[in-house]
């Protein structure tokens, strides 16, 4: 690849790097490498979290790159860590020119100390202890109901509140042939659930019995 080729398509790689750095601020760093020049192989950093510097040599991941063509384009989600020692996430994606040759790598790593401190957080809000009396107050299954509901939105992936009308039409069709529809105040419990009014949960009912027969 020519050098004016390579430097365009390097600048070009740039600003990709420094748009996805201001969009996941302050949590990731964004690394540009050019794999031509192995020994000075860090081009920038974006929202730099490493503490290293542009013109840096590049990384193991970076010479086994240049040393096959072979080798993966995408390595996703990869542990890592600072030399401080905070975990990382790492993402790292390679480039070629038009001969197949790596000739720049993207980077992404991203700091999961806050992450993983806000999941102990909740992992501790969240747990529950074992009690020799048990206590219903939510009475006939509406918890179910709930539960149900949060698992079709999540093969849905989105959240209960944000399904499509046929989404929920199709839900409720699958909790009236799971008789859930039968308990106390159900109707109520999904509208509530999903964010809309009572008659409008009775409509989709309604529609959906109707696209069963």
């Amino acid at each position: 690849m020519p050098k004016t080729d390579n430097n365009s398509l390097l600048s070009q790689i740039d600003t990709i790097a420094r748009g996805l750095s201001e969009t996941f601020s302050p949590f990731c760093e964004v690394v540009v490498h050019d794999l031509k020049n192995p020994e000075h192989a860090i081009l920038s950093i974006h929202n730099n979290l490493s503490g290293r510097e542009p013109g840096q040599p590049a990384t193991e991941l970076g010479l086994a790159r240049i040393a096959s063509p072979e080798f993966p384009s995408i390595i996703a989600n990869y542990s890592n860590q600072f030399a401080d020692g905070r975990p990382v996430k790492s993402t790292s994606i390679g480039i070629k020119d038009d001969e197949g040759k790596y000739v720049a790598a993207l980077c992404l790593n991203v700091d999961m100390t806050l992450f993983r401190g806000m999941q102990s957080a909740l992992a501790r809000f969240t747990e529950t202890a074992d009690s020799p009396i048990k206590e219903h107050i939510d009475p006939g299954s509406n918890e179910v109901i709930r539960q149900r509901i949060d698992d079709f939105a999540a093969k849905c992936a989105t959240t209960a509140r944000a399904l499509k009308p046929e989404d929920r039409k199709r839900l409720i069709q699958q909790l009236r042939k799971d008789g859930l529809l039968n308990v106390r105040k159900s109707m109520d419990t999904v509208a509530q659930h999903l964010g809309v009014s009572r008659a409008t949960a009775y409509l989709y009912a309604r529609q959906s019995a109707q696209a069963g027969e």
